[in-house]
């Protein structure tokens, strides 16, 4: 039992520094004084800022791409030299564009912890996912692990949904993310439903699901 105290502590505590760090990346990226995704009231019809990551049981390296236009100057023409490749126009093999999920309602599931309950609770998620296969995205973002591990949690489950590795947390402070696991909901199009935070069961998930549809066929006059 001590042993299990033991690691049960040191998860705790990594789940903690965990929080601080997305909290302090949240901050660093001018979201310091804004609404927590899942926690606060978020504003109707919030458009998902894109975003691109490595697919985490993947070969590719590096951090997300959170580039929401092209040009890294605010100044207008864009000075030669300032130009980049938004996060939706990029073309590298391996790699997961949230865009390509917007064709469809999308459930985005945010976590950290390999030893925590947030990843047991990606197969709640790779559960409804497989259940709703064909009619809503789903798309698992882990924050801020270690590559290796991710990926061998990833290779070993057999997720149904894409997983995606924010590598130094910039999606997680892009979203507002402050916790594990944290979901978001959005139209087709990729404009913000609702959003949750905390553990779901299987059927809790799905009626999150159930609400985001019935609300999808609402917003397009079904």
């Amino acid at each position: 039992m001590k042993g299990v105290a033991n690691r049960y502590t040191l998860g705790v505590g990594l789940i903690f520094l965990a929080l601080i760090a997305v909290a302090t990346l949240h901050t660093l990226n001018g979201g310091g004084g804004e609404d927590t995704l899942g926690l606060d009231q978020q504003p109707p019809r919030w458009p998902l800022p894109e975003f691109a990551v490595p697919a985490a049981a993947g070969g590719l390296e590096g951090d997300a791409n959170v580039y929401q236009d092209d040009c890294e100057s605010s100044s207008l023409p864009c000075p030669e030299g300032a130009s980049r490749i938004p996060a939706c126009q990029i073309t590298t093999p391996g790699a997961i564009r949230v865009c390509d999920l917007f064709g469809r309602p999308l459930v985005i599931s945010f976590w950290f912890g390999t030893t925590s309950r947030c990843e047991a609770q990606q197969n709640v998620v790779s559960a409804v996912a497989a259940r709703y296969r064909g009619r809503v995205n789903f798309l698992s973002l882990d924050i801020l692990d270690s590559r290796g591990s991710v990926r061998e949690v990833v290779r070993a489950h057999h997720w149904a949904m894409p997983v995606g590795f924010d590598r130094d947390g910039a999606v997680a402070a892009l979203y507002r993310v402050g916790g594990c696991p944290t979901f978001a909901y959005a139209y087709p199009g990729g404009t913000l439903e609702s959003a949750s935070f905390g553990e779901l069961g299987v059927g809790a998930l799905s009626q999150h699901v159930r609400e985001l549809l019935d609300a999808t066929r609402v917003a397009e006059g079904g």
